[in-house]
């Protein structure tokens, strides 16, 4: 099946998209080396400009991350080699609208059962299409980060949720509009 790429630039940085003929199969946040990082994971990929349906991935992903309002949840994506339960989980975090958060517990409840927080976690750590699977939505219990596995780590993931104005926490609190990275810390 041949693959094509595209590499574009946002208001965080140049991001990449990478498609099949079933759909986005591939995203790259943000980095300094995002052309090397689509060699690597896609070698076979051609670089191409994108029409129809990926045109609108791309012109949506920037909006998104000039912080407008943009539904990525109608682009088409071919993660069908993946495991069932990673596919789950991505339909699940897929379906978080921005500026809203889930925990890894709330996924695994919809899951069936809250023990698979742990598998939640790392299916989200082997997401291969970020921002579109928006697996920066999913933050630990109590308003914490957790984990972000893309470059430059929970930094990115705080610089997108702050983008799109995320809470992290449903309750209303006194420093519940302060941008995300200003926020206190949870107690231990």
């Amino acid at each position: 099946m041949s693959q094509s790429f595209v590499i574009f630039d946002t208001d965080i940085g140049d991001c990449a998209l990478i498609w099949g003929e079933r759909g986005i199969v591939g995203a790259m946040l943000p980095e300094s080396r995002v052309r090397e990082r689509v060699a690597r994971r896609f070698p076979d990929a051609i670089e191409a400009e994108p029409t129809g349906p990926v045109a609108q991935a791309v012109a949506d992903v920037r909006a998104l991350m000039r912080g407008d309002a943009a539904d990525l949840t109608g682009v088409q994506l071919d993660y069908r080699d993946a495991p069932e339960l990673w596919r789950r989980v991505w339909d699940i975090a897929r379906a978080i609208p921005p500026g809203e958060t889930l925990t890894y517990g709330d996924i695994a409840r919809r899951l069936g059962d809250v023990a698979l927080s742990q598998q939640v976690g790392q299916a989200l750590g082997k997401n291969p299409i970020p921002i579109i699977v928006p697996c920066h939505r999913v933050v630990a219990a109590g308003g914490r980060t957790g984990g972000f596995s893309a470059p430059g780590g929970v930094a990115t993931k705080m610089r997108m949720l702050s983008i799109e104005r995320a809470r992290t926490d449903p309750e209303p609190g006194l420093f519940g509009d302060l941008p995300l990275a200003a926020r206190p810390a949870a107690p231990r």
